[in-house]
């Protein structure tokens, strides 16, 4: 029964995994390797070791100053968008009128592309930039200020969603045994409602990382790194050295290595979680954590 079990399993999960194999095993394993070669095409690469990742790393490249601005434009989103999404998932989740009619309106921004999104935002800011003589295309702050705004209205709506999931799933009983003892609204928020929807906040926060540290479609819609290029992120400083460049191409397939590897680490720590912790309330223990 079990041999048979086992044969039927590599049947059924054959085709998933062949077409994991094509679309993202073998692309992996190919980019890394040209990652450590010179290349104009797959045929013609010669491997050079490290040298694209030392390249990648020189002054010239302005990868240090992608990295600086896209963390910093990461840090703040992901600050900012969760406390905002939460916020609103909170008040959506008390008993008042419209609350469906506002969950629409607020995912409704996240159904839109990043390049309609790039230029709206850049027609909206620049229209109000104006009444001071100045763009987006002249001032890196005024950039900053744009992407951490589309950034955040693009993806509230989406992580209020899972915050709604989360809150919706925690037990009535634990917030009336809260009330009962005495507990404030701020008390049970922090000490029952954040605990019980810690996954919801896990997948929230990496999502939010992973989105803003790979963002490029609204970047270059936006500001296209203007200006001189101290508004660029990791994506398009990748992007532009792969293909708008000659010659480059192996140091561009280190630069997206590099990047990969930066977004994969952190989104992977959830792997490795340590045992739940417990929060005492009143002589009472609450999950921290449910798997």
């Amino acid at each position: 029964m079990l041999k048979s079990l086992r044969k039927l399993g590599l049947i059924f999960a054959g085709p998933t995994l062949i077409a994991f194999a094509i679309a993202f095993a073998v692309p992996f394993l190919v980019g890394l390797y040209l990652s450590f070669c010179q290349f104009t095409t797959v045929t013609d690469a010669t491997w050079v070791g490290l040298d694209n990742y030392i390249r990648a790393f020189a002054p010239r490249e302005r990868f240090w100053s992608a990295l600086g601005f896209t963390s910093l434009v990461t840090a703040v989103s992901v600050v900012t968008v969760n406390l905002f999404a939460f916020a609103i998932a909170y008040l959506l989740t008390r008993k008042l009128r419209g609350t469906n009619f506002f969950r629409t309106i607020f995912f409704m921004p996240n159904l839109i592309g990043g390049i309609v999104l790039g230029y709206t935002w850049q027609t909206i800011i620049n229209a109000f930039l104006v009444q001071y003589q100045t763009t987006l295309a002249s001032n890196a702050k005024y950039g900053f200020i744009g992407l951490i705004l589309l950034l955040n209205w693009q993806m509230i709506g989406y992580m209020m969603i899972i915050y709604i999931a989360g809150l919706q799933n925690v037990p009535g009983e634990l917030i009336e045994a809260a009330s009962i003892d005495g507990a404030s609204k701020w008390q049970t928020l922090r000490n029952v409602t954040i605990p019980m929807i810690m996954p919801s906040i896990t997948i929230c926060l990496f999502l939010t990382l992973s989105s803003s540290f790979k963002l490029y479609d609204a970047n270059l819609a936006l500001t296209n790194g203007a200006p001189m290029r101290k508004t660029e992120m990791v994506a398009l400083n990748i992007v532009d050295t792969f293909f708008l460049r000659v010659g480059v191409e192996g140091v561009g397939q280190a630069k997206a290595m590099i990047s990969l590897f930066m977004i994969g680490g952190p989104s992977q720590m959830d792997l490795f979680d340590p045992k739940p912790q417990l929060t005492k309330y009143h002589g009472q223990k609450f999950p921290g954590e449910i798997k």
